[in-house]
């Protein structure tokens, strides 16, 4: 239960706080803010949580780490649960935020939604989509899976993993506002509606491809100390 509740606020807070940089206030911070936004709510919840969870807030990270043989799956089932429902109520309470401005729409401002193609930010087409999410996840993974191995010096792990966020968002979030993270996705599309549900597939497959890759050079051994 714990974990459970863990990672539910874990990543509540990623969605509230990295969505609701975009949202609330993408306009003065711009890209390099909500870049930001995202890493830093990461490293905040590695300290806060880590202790509890790892903080995965993240069911790619979870999927990678069950890969790598470092969680069993019935544990990982209980992480993608907390983790989804949290999402789902950190864009909730995001929305009802938002709506409390004059001229908010949800159609038109959305919630920090992933997408791709035309109408959406920087309009790259899907193989462009699909390429960037599983090498960006496949990164994210190989720097989570190594800063916390058992050789790494286990209290600068949440800043390494924080600052990763970072720099993938920096250069991703014209390709698709970035996620990496299916719950991430899941729940601003779920609220939201439309072409943010009918693109959401990719956004739960192509994270998780990614940290399979990474989660496989770990369970083989290849990036992982002796």
């Amino acid at each position: 239960m714990k974990i459970f509740i863990a990672e539910l606020i874990g990543t509540f807070t990623l969605v509230l706080l990295g969505c609701g940089s975009a949202v609330l206030a993408g306009g003065e911070v711009g890209q390099l803010g909500i870049s930001f936004a995202f890493g830093l709510a990461i490293v905040a919840m590695a300290y806060g949580i880590g202790p509890i969870s790892g903080c995965h807030v993240n069911p790619a990270v979870s999927f990678g780490a069950f890969v790598a043989g470092r969680l069993p799956l019935n544990s990982m089932l209980q992480y993608w649960a907390a983790q989804f429902i949290g999402a789902l109520l950190g864009a909730g309470v995001l929305y009802l935020i938002a709506t409390g401005k004059t001229g908010y729409d949800l159609a038109a401002n959305g919630l920090g939604q992933n997408g791709w193609g035309a109408g959406y930010l920087g309009e790259y087409n899907l193989a462009s989509a699909l390429v960037f999410e599983i090498v960006a996840t496949f990164l994210f993974l190989v720097v989570i899976l190594g800063s916390t191995q058992k050789s790494a010096p286990g209290m600068l792990a949440g800043l390494a993993i924080g600052l990763t966020l970072t720099v993938i968002h920096i250069v991703g979030i014209q390709v698709t506002g970035v996620s990496v993270n299916p719950a991430r996705s899941f729940g601003p599309a779920l609220i939201v509606g439309g072409t943010a549900i009918s693109q959401l597939w990719l956004f739960l497959i192509a994270p998780l491809i990614g940290a399979a890759l990474a989660g496989l050079l770990f369970k083989q051994k290849v990036l992982e100390t002796e």
